[in-house]
């Protein structure tokens, strides 16, 4: 009942507009800030893998996390300090204008849980929570913006590629 309410109804709807506008509004000042503001992310990468997450016994509780960073994205932070910035720039432009909602919450999730594995709290359990509302709301989550245009437009379009491709095999 709740997951019908949560996916299908108009004041749910309005409900995860306004969780939706808060999380852009969150996502897009933080990209937009670092692109214009410039941003290294050499210095936090290089802090987190000194001091890593340890555990109350002492030992390091995510050593894979801690290996990644050192063994790839360290040696590749000139990538990262593009994905990161623009990353979030767009992940915050696709929840505001409604536009791939659940797309860019994936993303944006993806990138909650790498601060968070990096140890970085912050307000990232509040955004994990609320990104998994939205994520968990489909197409409801994007009903109030450019979702409403844009999804039926790529279900139309993939489905009559799809026919397209199941007519040539048939023949």
């Amino acid at each position: 009942m709740f997951n019908k309410f949560l996916r299908e109804n108009k004041i749910s709807a309005a409900l995860l507009l306004v969780i939706r506008l808060y999380l852009g509004y969150s996502w897009f000042t933080a990209g937009f800030h670092k692109i214009t503001g410039g941003f290294d992310a050499s210095g936090f990468l290089k802090g987190v893998t000194a001091n890593p997450v340890k555990g109350p016994d002492g030992a390091v509780v995510y050593g894979w996390y801690v290996e990644f960073l050192k063994g790839f994205a360290l040696p590749n932070v000139d990538i990262f300090n593009v994905i990161v910035p623009w990353g979030e720039t767009l992940i915050g432009l696709g929840l505001l204008l409604g536009c791939l909602t659940t797309a860019a919450m994936f993303f944006g999730l993806v990138m909650n849980f790498s601060f968070f594995l990096a140890g970085t709290v912050s307000h990232n359990p509040t955004d994990i929570f609320l990104g998994f509302i939205i994520l968990a709301a489909g197409y409801n989550a994007g009903r109030y913006g450019l979702d409403r245009w844009v999804i039926p437009f790529i279900r139309k379009t993939t489905k009559l590629n799809t026919d397209k491709d199941a007519s040539r095999t048939t023949a």
